[in-house]
């Protein structure tokens, strides 16, 4: 039995109570959805910049109802630190049952290489101060883990592959200039106050619910989309920039492993959240044709290749050696299993 389907069996035999930030967006509401259905109490936090109320509308779908009664949503903002301490606590629908929240799950910020570049004020304030916010709330709280969505960005311009948590270059982008400052603070905070977190360096998250509309939508379920509508699928470069593609579930499993990590030194570390491979773009657009395809959808599109992305970086792989030691981290999804999981939610809901 994995380390994973253990801890699964224990939340069910003993519920927590847990805050999810960013609970109306991709990830946050799989999170959401996974805690639900291990019987868990679940406060979210949200504001809808980016999520969407209808990423909630399906959870409940998914969901028992008597499951569903176990969540309580806050509408409100972690640049407000009122509204990161109000979160803090779970109230029981219908109930006078009031408890102080066990686990954090950080996942609320403003995504998107681009997006910082266009705007760094906004991303700073989001993912800095909203950050600081959050800490403060969470440790004033004497909540058992805090949990936050780091990024591979952080890498910047290092070159050697596969990355390692301990050696990064140079951020390329506003973004990665917020996501590794929320590491720094993670670090002064276990040391100066002794709270202890763990941050999650996510490479290329994809799955059901991730949004493929706007400017600044991730690659897979945006080319996707354009294959479903016969649009025109764009690669930023000669094809050849690699990314270790990784799939949702797999990123829910390292979360709710980092949240309940008791031994010593699996606290106060980051983690690469990934699969160990790399694929390049014209390799995932064959994976995505192909995919299509065996769900009776035959694009006709080929790709057209355009400059590359200011802030992008050429080639991410991960080592996820550490995670696997003392996480217990076994992904389950490598990047065809994962396209083949998601691509019934994706011909379900991408098509106009």
């Amino acid at each position: 039995m994995s380390t994973y389907t253990s801890l699964q069996a224990r939340l069910a035999a003993e519920p927590r109570t847990w805050l999810v930030t960013g609970v109306a967006g991709f990830i946050g509401s799989n999170l959401l959805e996974t805690l639900l259905k291990l019987g868990q109490r679940v406060v979210g936090l949200d504001n809808f910049a980016t999520g969407h109320r209808r990423n909630l509308d399906e959870v409940r779908s998914l969901v028992a109802p008597a499951q569903w009664a176990n969540f309580h949503f806050i509408e409100g903002d972690i640049r407000s630190l009122e509204d990161c301490r109000r979160a803090m606590r779970w109230s029981g629908a219908g109930a006078d049952e009031t408890l102080a929240v066990d686990h954090v799950l950080h996942q609320a910020a403003l995504g998107s290489v681009p997006r910082s570049l266009a705007d760094p004020l906004t991303s700073n304030e989001v993912n800095i101060s909203g950050f600081l916010n959050m800490l403060v709330a969470a440790r004033d709280a004497g909540v058992k883990s805090f949990t936050y969505a780091a990024s591979s960005s952080t890498y910047g311009d290092h070159p050697a592959l596969p990355k390692v948590e301990d050696t990064i270059g140079r951020p390329l982008s506003p973004y990665a200039v917020t996501k590794y400052v929320n590491e720094l603070y993670a670090d002064v905070f276990a040391r100066s106050y002794g709270f202890a977190s763990i941050g999650l360096r996510y490479f290329n998250v994809f799955g059901p619910r991730q949004d493929p509309e706007g400017a600044y939508a991730a690659v897979i379920p945006k080319w996707s989309a354009a294959l479903l509508r016969g649009e025109t699928v764009f690669i930023n470069g000669d094809g050849e920039t690699s990314r270790d593609f990784c799939f949702i579930d797999n990123a829910v499993q390292a979360n709710l492993l980092a949240a309940t990590a008791e031994a010593p030194e699996a606290r106060n570390q980051v983690y690469n959240v990934a699969v160990g491979d790399r694929t390049t773009l014209d390799a995932l657009f064959g994976l995505l044709r192909d995919a299509l395809q065996s769900h009776g959808v035959s694009p006709e599109a080929r790709p057209t290749h355009r400059d590359f992305r200011t802030g992008d970086v050429r080639h991410s792989q991960a080592d996820i050696a550490k995670a696997q030691r003392l996480l217990g981290y076994a992904p389950t999804h490598r990047i065809g299993d994962g396209i083949a999981q998601a691509m019934p939610w994706y011909v379900r809901n991408l098509q106009r």
